[in-house]
């Protein structure tokens, strides 16, 4: 194992506290300055992290207090992008969101003025010592053909390879920019895996459609491993496979042999997998990521972010072992599916179930692994 292996993670986003989302709002009503949100939200974050660490956690986040979606708020202040609204919200099971989107203006590049680089320096600023501060951002994939994000590319370069490129390019310089604030955990977040899943199996039948996701799931590890190559070898990168996560409803469902080939090419360090339902399908595909990579780290989900209900903690033990004849179990660890908060909105428990859910995995993670 050349990187840590915790076996305890969290994906990263928890709710917005009132006084958080009371500040916000007085903040766009102009009732309050910039300066004192980001008072209200630095005293929160300090809160959290503190509570982070009380739990047991090895590895910390800000809980993404400082941004109202999980991708776009980073996106769109990237130099390049802007934010529009489209005429039409995401369809959750059961729940519409709002209707902001984002697409590209310019040649993308790195901003050196992004708010992610401020909010990543108090965060690293309160962390204890021994603990390790993590960065949460999108994956590029979310750029690439996904919800017209990319359809005017050709307006500004002169290939959809040169795109490809400057997209990793600038994915990889804001990652160097987190390196040299102090970042040695970075995670990208991404739902277009989820997302083929879907598409290539509604699509099995249909040839022409099918080669047009494969070709997406390429271009996908195309730009992944390029943002990868070259990073520094004492930065732990990792992914969160996510099947959607707003108000504890999703949008993907699937098990992950469709796009497993594709997982087993990326070279991540760590694979956070959604595991808390049937949507996820069974344990098999891990091999096809750990036969490739044979120092990674699979973090399942096999506790829901999405409900208060604790799991019976025999019945996760048995999933782990289950898991285990797959990969080995030193490469194994267990988390939330998802965050408890991809959006401010947030999932439909209370803080008190959140640190609930977290004790549970500790209680879980030190019988399994000690």
């Amino acid at each position: 194992m050349t990187k840590p292996h915790f076996h305890f993670d969290h994906v990263g986003s928890y709710l917005r506290p009132q006084e958080l989302k009371t500040a916000r709002e007085n903040f766009a009503a102009g009732k309050i300055s910039r300066e004192e949100l980001q008072a209200v939200q630095d005293k929160l974050v300090k809160e959290l992290v503190d509570h982070e660490v009380e739990n047991g956690l090895q590895v910390v986040s800000d809980g993404e207090f400082g941004r109202s979606w999980w991708h776009l708020d980073f996106l769109w202040q990237l130099i390049g992008l802007e934010s529009y609204l489209q005429e039409d919200s995401y369809k959750f099971h059961g729940a519409k969101t709002r209707t902001t989107n984002v697409r590209i203006v310019g040649k993308l590049a790195e901003n050196p003025n992004h708010s992610f680089y401020r909010d990543f320096t108090y965060l690293k600023s309160i962390t204890p010592e021994g603990v390790t501060p993590k960065v949460t951002i999108p994956s590029p994939s979310l750029v690439i053909k996904r919800d017209h994000r990319s359809d005017l590319y050709a307006d500004y370069y002169d290939s959809w390879t040169d795109f490809l490129d400057g997209l990793a390019q600038a994915y990889q310089d804001t990652i160097k920019h987190f390196y040299d604030l102090g970042a040695r955990y970075v995670q990208l977040d991404d739902t277009t895996w989820a997302y083929l899943i879907q598409q290539l199996e509604d699509n099995k039948n249909n040839p022409e459609l099918r080669s047009e996701f494969e070709q997406i799931a390429q271009d996908d590890v195309y730009v992944i491993n390029k943002i990868l190559e070259g990073l520094p070898e004492d930065l732990t990168v990792a992914t969160h496979i996510c099947r959607g996560n707003f108000q504890s409803t999703y949008l993907f469902e699937g098990g992950y042999h469709t796009v497993a080939k594709y997982l087993g090419q990326l070279n991540y360090d760590i694979f956070f997998l959604e595991y808390d339902d049937e949507r996820s399908g069974d344990f098999a595909p891990l091999a096809d990521i750990w036969n490739n990579r044979p120092n990674v780290e699979l973090i399942l989900g096999v506790i829901t972010s999405k409900k208060p209900e604790l799991e019976d903690v025999d019945a996760v033990i048995a999933r782990i072992q289950e898991a285990a004849q797959s990969v080995p179990l030193e490469n194994l660890g267990i988390s939330t599916q998802c965050g408890f908060a991809s959006t401010e909105e947030g999932n439909i428990l209370t803080e008190q179930d959140e640190w609930n859910k977290l004790q549970l995995i500790k209680s879980i993670t030190d019988k399994v692994w000690g």
